[in-house]
């Protein structure tokens, strides 16, 4: 089954979203694609889609492929607007593919449907003994342009690598941002690799965001909190903000309405000839130290009316679940799909015979959408594959209040 609300490729393996772009009438997304193939191969293209709003997104064709010196197109970012912009991306070759370069491209066309690959502007510096290197991100500072690659280092640290443009032509080193041993566990374990390492500002703070690698298995997504001033990042608090097996590679962008908002990679989801969706909007705020993911207003836009007594007549809801403690139920075809019991702060999620964890604070939002589980709240975002077996959902809570929406 497909999900309604959350994006899929028409065929083939996803993962990355980036470049997420508002324009006048809607949002440009790219994404790292297979085309054709159910598993992931170092040959990543950079798909392509479009829509009204973020839940709405329809697949276009490939906007960068394999080929002139490119084995690989992995994931990047965009900078500007209109015939403007430009592309950044990881750019890789075979066999060795873990330390990329990154290159710059341009489009061809006002609608960003295909692009014209220009120069390897990023070279992974020379001096250190890095065994991966990718994801540019790259921010307006007030001297010129910032841009950040992860890197990671054979001894196990991970590292935000930062260079600076004037012109966005010639790049220059500037040194490490940020950087931490993989042998540190507290307060959070970073890993050895950031990869995608995003450094923005927000509620009076600094926040370097990234996805947690090591070893080639793929954790969550974590960050840090701190100071940031002259490309140096000044670390005063780690903190985890994914749990379960789907979340991995958050995206960040500026969405129609100026906030500040990420999607993330789902894993884990599939159907008979595709594999991996993207999550559902969620756009952040931060308080008392701690960033928070609340699900997008594009979200509670794709409404329909409340659903009498928790029944939706398909398989694609949005549940509001006030409370604190107790245990909330989403069957489908008269059998139990997901199980929630909360004790305290923490969320016990039962999807068949898998058990996972997360932390829990306040009201609970929850998403179901075919495949895909999604749960958030002030601590945190939880995301899973589930398998419903019928062809609609009944939502039931054993106290609180329980508002139920179907989606579409």
């Amino acid at each position: 089954m497909r999900p309604t609300v959350h994006f899929t490729a028409a065929s083939g393996w996803i993962n990355d979203p980036h470049g997420i772009s508002a324009t006048g009438d809607g949002y440009q997304v790219f994404f790292q694609h297979v085309p054709g193939r159910m598993q992931w191969e170092p040959d990543c293209h950079w798909g392509h889609a479009t829509g009204r709003d973020l839940l709405s997104l329809r697949e276009n064709k490939i906007a960068i492929a394999p080929g002139d010196g490119d084995d690989g197109i992995w994931t990047g970012c965009i900078v500007g607007t209109g015939a403007s912009a430009r592309a950044f991306y990881t750019a890789v070759t075979t066999p060795d593919f873990g330390v990329g370069r990154v290159r710059v491209a341009y489009p061809s066309d006002a609608q960003w449907s295909s692009w014209v690959k220009g120069d390897v502007v990023v070279h992974a510096p020379a001096g250190m003994d890095l065994i991966a290197f990718r994801d540019p991100f790259i921010r307006r500072e007030s001297d010129g342009w910032r841009m950040f690659v992860g890197g990671a280092d054979r001894d196990g640290t991970a590292r935000a690598l930062t260079y600076i443009s004037r012109d966005l032509d010639e790049w220059t080193y500037d040194g490490v941002a940020l950087e931490r041993n993989s042998e540190l566990h507290d307060p959070v374990w970073m890993g050895a690799l950031w990869e995608c390492p995003q450094v923005f500002e927000i509620g009076g703070q600094s926040v370097m965001i990234s996805s947690i690698w090591d070893a080639d298995e793929l954790h969550y997504a974590a960050y840090a909190v701190g100071r940031y001033l002259g490309g140096r990042f000044d670390a005063t608090d780690w903190r985890q903000l994914t749990w379960g097996p789907s979340l991995y590679a958050p995206s960040l962008f500026t969405d129609a309405d100026g906030q500040l908002a990420l999607t993330f990679w789902l894993r884990g989801i599939s159907g008979d000839d595709w594999i991996g969706a993207h999550s559902v909007p969620y756009r952040l705020e931060l308080a008392d130290g701690r960033l928070i993911a609340a699900p997008h207003a594009d979200v509670a836009a794709h409404r329909s009316a409340p659903a009498g007594g928790g029944v939706v007549g398909g398989l694609a809801a949005d549940v509001e679940w006030s409370a604190p403690e107790g245990s909330l139920t989403i069957a489908s075809g008269g059998e139990t799909t997901v199980r929630i019991d909360i004790d305290a702060h923490e969320a016990v999620v039962t999807v068949g015979a898998d058990v996972y964890r997360a932390p829990v604070s306040g009201a609970l939002r929850v998403i179901i959408d075919g495949p895909i589980l999604e749960l958030s709240s002030p601590a945190g975002v939880f995301a899973a594959p589930i398998a419903p077996r019928g062809d609609d959902l009944s939502v039931t809570a054993s106290r609180g209040s329980l508002d139920v929406y179907a989606l579409s």
